[in-house]
């Protein structure tokens, strides 16, 4: 069996790197053809359409509902290949309405599609320890499954299409929410004369404290004692069209959003003065510079 792989970008390239170990056999596109090679048991194709025609699972793996739009729709996008026999899983983090147009277009086309957004970073990406939640037909995730399994440490299937990118944008707000907090619990700390480094090391050793506090507060360090932004894990960017996706969904549905809004908002404005391509874990320090510089 051949599995296609549309986006070899941030998580494209290590579930390709991690698949390709694990015995899968790939036909890859990427929009830049460079970032697809030196993959071993891998072809790079010319486009999507080739990589639909070649394989028999093919993962989505691209960046914002404009990628994933020219992917699909694109002259030689994915639904103009033979969908028959096949089927397509969309990973990218987006709207239910999205994923629910994408499954008509996909099965009009003869194909079975599935959503299976992913939490997880880079490092488990590479390693196949993410979790994958998944939305679609019984016969669509079945048809998915065993390659999906190879990439994940759990992997639910949620309900049909839609259900995977609300539980993955319900999965992403509380990380969005921590990290505009720490900036302020970091704040009460220094406004007494506590050191930065000390307070940020007895936060992330805290009974408040995320799983993903221990990785990341170390940078966040470093941003507050030496104004390094340091490297990048996820975007600023990426992390206000996740918000902006939660903010939206809740408008449509009738849910409280208060607290997102709020970190959207912030968020935003430090986008707006220039930490676009910053690390979204960074947006709490965005505040508390801004206080401490007009002291």
């Amino acid at each position: 069996m051949t599995t296609g792989i549309v986006g070899i970008g941030n998580m494209g390239r290590p579930i390709a790197e991690h698949l390709s170990e694990v015995g899968e056999t790939l036909l890859l596109w990427n929009r830049t053809p460079d970032k697809a090679q030196g993959i071993a048991n891998s072809a790079v194709a010319p486009t999507p359409r080739a990589v639909a025609e070649g394989s028999e699972v093919i993962l989505s793996i691209l960046a914002n509902d404009a990628a994933v739009d020219a992917v699909y729709h694109g002259a030689n996008g994915l639904l103009n290949g033979n969908l028959t026999g096949k089927v397509i899983v969309e990973m990218c983090t987006t709207s239910p309405e999205t994923v629910k147009a994408l499954e008509r277009d996909v099965t009009a086309r003869g194909g079975l599609f599935l959503e299976c957004p992913v939490s997880g970073n880079v490092v488990p990406a590479r390693s196949g320890q993410l979790m994958g939640l998944a939305g679609g037909t019984t016969a669509a995730f079945d048809a998915a499954s065993p390659l999906l399994r190879k990439m994940t440490r759990r992997l639910e299937h949620l309900g049909p299409v839609g259900s995977g990118a609300a539980m993955k944008l319900a999965v992403n707000l509380p990380l969005m929410v921590y990290w505009s907090a720490l900036g302020e619990a970091l704040g009460l700390a220094l406004s007494q004369g506590v050191d930065p480094a000390l307070a940020l090391d007895i936060l992330s050793d805290s009974s408040g404290a995320i799983g993903a506090a221990k990785k990341r507060i170390p940078p966040i360090r470093d941003m507050v004692v030496d104004g390094d932004p340091g490297a990048v894990s996820f975007t600023l960017t990426n992390a206000i069209k996740d918000m902006r996706l939660m903010t939206g969904l809740a408008d449509e549905t009738g849910s409280p959003h208060g607290v997102i809004g709020a970190v959207l908002s912030k968020a935003e404005t430090a986008a707006a003065a220039g930490w676009h391509n910053y690390d979204n874990s960074l947006v709490g320090m965005f505040g508390l510079r801004k206080a401490e510089d007009a002291t």
